[in-house]
């Protein structure tokens, strides 16, 4: 009896610890180049320092930097001041008291610097600068990818022997989630003139690197999937506490009308719409039409967050047919290839000035797109739950999918799966009696 109990309790072990694991690595199966890169280029020297331009560079395919923007910050490695900044400012100054006249933008050992405001007067402006912080997708707009500013730094040193690298860089885009590497030097960034007739280039280059992980961003996920079917009159709901569980903080949405007065001013913060499953966002997949040689898919992404509005919103969905998508209608359409001859990822996003910006919680924070798919008669089929997505991100983290046992079964389906499962228990028990 005890070697029967023993053999339950490592089993009920074993399967909690599999439903309960999360992964810390920052590696993305479906974007695995992905990563922002800081580049430090030092384009002329100074009496006492250098003048240099820092620029971030988002390589992420589906990942953005979202309003209120980032955030970047580091340590001196010797005395070093900043002097002045253009097209950014850091955000304390500091204790300069020990200089007279000329008094630097920030003294502080570790500054911290943001992004200027969109309306910036054009004389403290540098190209790609003064978006409020707000950085796009590699893969949704390469053009706004890119965030830069330039920096007058002293006390540092005047030649490339002497010049030292910040160290312990960190940026928060905008809260916590990446961790960056050290600054390794890497050949020098070349400049091509206006005419396209000359190159420069900078006198030192500092390259450093910064991963994403979704589990350092926030401890509970942020996104859940629910599904249904024209086949089948069951709706699959996200599951229960996909996101977090009630715990009286969240609004009922029959006081909707007052939640605005409600709304603290830390808009990192969610202030979420009371669900069973209390997660920001949901996506929801519904198979609605089969035709002879199509079949069709209505997607739709619902705010649950008062505190919230997502502009540049993206979805990344894998499912074996987008190799075969014919039409899609009011989203914008990218394919991802992060697996070589393999057309199964799908990445999705608003179109510009019309549903790119998805409101806070309420009667218009959703939007929704149809998706039109050509039948492939060597895999199409309704079975087993193939109609429905294998995994779904939205803005780049990755949302709780319902357990496959619970997707909407073809009505012919049902009492097989239900036999199977009768099965699969009474050999368990079987083999538990016989020991």
């Amino acid at each position: 009896m005890s070697i029967r109990f023993s053999i339950i309790s490592v089993l009920f072990l074993f399967l909690f610890s599999w439903s309960c694991f999360t992964t810390t690595e920052a590696y993305d199966a479906l974007d695995p180049t992905g990563n922002i890169t800081i580049k430090w280029d030092i384009i002329s020297w100074t009496g006492d320092g250098y003048v240099a331009t820092v620029s971030i560079f988002n390589f992420q395919q589906y990942r953005h930097i979202q309003a209120p923007g980032w955030q970047l910050g580091w340590t001196w490695f010797k005395k070093e001041v900043i002097w002045s900044m253009v097209g950014a400012q850091a955000t304390e100054q500091g204790d300069c008291s020990k200089f007279k006249g000329n008094i630097p933008h920030c003294c502080k050992k570790t500054p911290t610097v943001v992004d200027l405001l969109p309306g910036t007067p054009y004389n403290q402006q540098v190209a790609n600068c003064c978006r409020g912080g707000v950085i796009s997708s590699w893969a949704q707009d390469p053009a706004t990818a890119v965030s830069s500013f330039q920096i007058s730094v002293g006390q540092s040193g005047t030649t490339n022997t002497t010049v030292r690298a910040p160290r312990n860089v960190t940026l928060k885009g905008p809260g916590p989630g990446y961790t960056c590497g050290p600054a390794k030097i890497v050949p020098p960034t070349k400049f091509i003139s206006d005419d396209k007739r000359r190159k420069t280039q900078a006198m030192l280059t500092w390259n450093m690197t910064c991963t994403y992980s979704q589990f350092l961003a926030q401890k509970t996920p942020t996104c859940c999937v629910s599904l249904s079917s024209f086949y089948n009159k069951t709706i699959v709901p996200c599951p229960t506490c996909s996101c977090g569980c009630q715990n009286g903080t969240c609004v009922d949405p029959k006081i909707a009308s007052v939640v605005p007065a409600l709304t603290g001013k830390n808009k990192l913060d969610p202030l979420l719409q009371c669900t069973q499953h209390m997660c920001p966002i949901r996506v929801h997949w519904h198979v609605k039409t089969n035709y002879k040689e199509y079949w069709r898919v209505k997607v739709t992404i619902t705010n649950f967050n008062y505190n919230m509005n997502y502009s540049q919103w993206n979805l990344v969905v894998q499912h074996p047919n987008f190799d075969n998508i014919t039409q899609l209608f009011s989203f914008n359409y990218k394919p991802l290839s992060p697996y070589a001859g393999i057309n199964d990822t799908a990445m999705l996003w608003g179109i510009k000035f019309y549903n790119d910006f998805l409101s806070q919680a309420g009667p218009i924070g959703n939007v929704q797109s149809e998706l039109l798919f050509q039948k492939d008669p060597s895999t199409f089929t309704f079975e087993k739950g193939w109609a429905f997505p294998r995994r779904i991100y939205f803005n780049g983290d990755n949302c709780v999918m319902p357990p496959p046992d619970a997707y909407p079964w073809l009505p012919n389906a049902a009492s097989n799966l239900a036999t199977s499962s009768l099965l699969i228990l009474i050999t368990f028990l079987s083999v538990l009696i016989l020991m």
